[in-house]
């Protein structure tokens, strides 16, 4: 498919590291960290949730990835919003209801209410992502944009690490309820420092094609590099975020029968290697090859999983939780490949169709997981036997595998980083 030639019309090279480039990546770095620390927020908490609000592994499943549906399903409208009224406005827009939806789960009385706080906590962040992106595809140049993109990412990330041990200390100490009501403070401050202290292009710099929208998404779906890459950002993320977000602390609960603190630390290690994967993956693929490092990283992915299915001895945990969770964070240079396919005024529509796949594939992995593992005899209420978990890992394991199969000839002619565009 060849796209409209006033869609490729270049526009001035953005400037790189500025006084206002910097406030922008921090600012979308702050708001992307809440988002990553309330997506895995539910994995250490489990077991309470389970126990206050008298929750099965299926609900507790359903209501965590409703964070992931709602999320998903937003995506392609917010996309055309992006584009049209730019992420100044649009992503602290959507912070804000963010803010009521942990305001509504911290006071929730009931499963219903949980699942309410939840859905519109998923709402709330589905702008910090494709917002930062899209701002980024307008403050930093082509070459550096995995770069800069995995920096950002991984910086964010940091919000799983929060996520783990130091929330199960909280948890303890104050429980929470007051986790939840403390991130929605945080997070309407980020909001009303995004729309004071960032623009959504450098001066002079037009962020918007003349034709107001940028091209529509029928052009994104009909480019058929767009539907490689889609089956592997489905499972690539929907595996590790739905592991790291839900299911990777009652593996260890039940699986190995580790304690609160226990668990706490392994998530750490999970969400160190998550990191890493996320704030290495742009320099790596900028030189080595975005497609040639996507194929040899996805190996080791779907090998760790199978590994984790076997429930090994607990010394091999750690490595194993840092090496599925370092190379599932390159799940994000599946978008490096969407700034690669399509031209600048159409990234937020296409960052957004791409990452419906990817966060609706950990809205459906998420819950499918839940469903495998409750198919299983409860040895205990809300414990389920290793073998639970087994059947679990091997379902994302295999589709990881069979995605990866998919990618591979569009991988290899993704294997040089093209050159330098002004875009």
């Amino acid at each position: 498919m060849r796209l409209p030639r006033q869609l490729m019309t270049k526009s001035p090279a953005p400037r790189f590291w500025t006084r206002d480039s910097v406030a922008v990546f921090a600012l979308f770095t702050a708001a992307y960290f809440m988002s990553y620390f309330y997506r895995s927020a539910n994995a250490v908490i489990a077991p309470d949730l389970a126990r206050d609000m008298q929750l099965g592994a299926a609900q507790l499943g359903l209501m965590t990835s409703l964070f992931y549906g709602v999320f998903a399903a937003i995506q392609l409208p917010m996309g055309v919003a992006l584009d049209r009224w730019g992420p100044r406005w649009v992503t602290p827009s959507l912070l804000l209801v963010g803010v009521i939806g942990s305001l509504t789960f911290a006071a929730a009385p009931s499963f219903i209410w949980l699942a309410v706080g939840r859905a519109l906590l998923g709402l709330g962040m589905a702008g910090c992502l494709m917002g930062s992106l899209k701002i980024l595809s307008q403050w930093f140049p082509a070459a550096r944009f995995a770069t800069v993109s995995g920096a950002l990412v991984g910086i964010g990330a940091l919000g799983a690490l929060v996520a783990a041990t130091p929330m199960a200390w909280v948890n303890n100490l104050a429980g929470w309820r007051v986790i939840f009501v403390g991130g929605a403070v945080i997070t309407s401050l980020v909001a009303a420092l995004i729309m004071v202290w960032t623009r959504n292009a450098p001066p002079g710099v037009e962020w918007r094609s003349t034709g107001g929208a940028g091209g529509s998404l029928a052009a994104v779906f009909a480019e058929p590099r767009f539907w490689r890459i889609a089956p592997l950002a489905f499972f690539l993320a929907g595996a590790v975020l739905s592991f790291q977000g839900l299911w990777a602390g009652p593996y260890l609960y039940d699986g190995l029968g580790l304690n609160e603190i226990q668990v706490g630390n392994l998530l750490l290690v999970l969400g160190i290697g998550v990191t890493a994967g996320y704030g290495l993956s742009g320099w790596i693929a900028d030189r080595f090859g975005l497609g040639r490092v996507m194929r040899m990283v996805t190996i080791f992915f779907w090998l760790s999983q199978l590994a984790l299915a076997l429930i090994p001895p607990l010394w091999l945990i750690g490595p194993l939780y840092l090496l599925f969770g370092f190379t599932g964070g390159f799940n994000v240079m599946m978008l490096a490949h969407i700034r690669r396919i399509f031209p600048l005024a159409m990234m937020g529509k296409a960052a957004s169709a791409l990452n419906l796949f990817a966060i609706g594939g950990t809205f459906m992995v998420q819950w499918w997981m839940g469903l495998i593992i409750e198919s299983f005899a409860p040895v205990a209420p809300g414990q389920y036997p290793p073998a639970a978990y087994t059947a679990a890992l091997l379902f994302t394991g295999v589709g990881s595998f069979l995605a990866w199969v998919w990618y591979w000839p569009f991988g290899g002619r993704q294997e040089t980083v093209p050159p330098p565009a002004a875009d």
